[in-house]
């Protein structure tokens, strides 16, 4: 298997509607921008430390309880603890809801998957809000692009 080069990154358009779906996750899984792409980092490593985790922060903005909100919100689940012997910390990794999103994400951005359009599933199609409705005409838009 060879590696993927750029160019075949952009023939995917794989990121071509990267910020509404991100925007999309976001606002309906309670998450911040920051704490969703971190969450995808941390998916990639699959097992980690809470010094990776540290190590992955330095890129977004400071958020003190960031660690403790992914893992009261069980974005982020213990995989392995410490047992003082063999063990000295815990290993954590991302859950199986994060693991679910993250997977999801990249089926909408490959065009597998559309962007739910009812209210019940889209807190986006309530449309409270100016950015809510800016954001139903991108949405709209995005599940009419058959070319991601």
């Amino acid at each position: 298997m060879r590696k993927p080069t750029a160019a075949d990154l952009k023939e995917l358009n794989l990121l071509k509607h990267y910020r509404i779906i991100r925007k999309w996750a976001c606002k309906n899984n309670g998450l911040t921008d920051a704490d969703l792409e971190l969450l995808i980092y941390l998916d990639c490593l699959e097992h980690f430390s809470k010094q990776d985790f540290l190590t992955g922060v330095y890129s977004y903005s400071w958020d003190n309880n960031r660690w403790h909100k992914l893992i009261k919100n069980e974005w982020i689940v213990v995989w392995r603890r410490l047992n003082r012997t063999t063990q000295k910390y815990n290993i954590y990794k991302t859950s199986f809801k994060a693991k679910k999103l993250i997977n999801r994400m990249y089926k909408i951005m490959l065009g597998e998957e559309d962007i739910p359009m009812s209210t019940q599933r889209n807190k986006i199609m309530r449309g409270e809000c100016y950015t809510d409705k800016v954001l139903q005409t991108a949405i709209k838009n995005i599940n009419k692009d058959k070319t991601r």
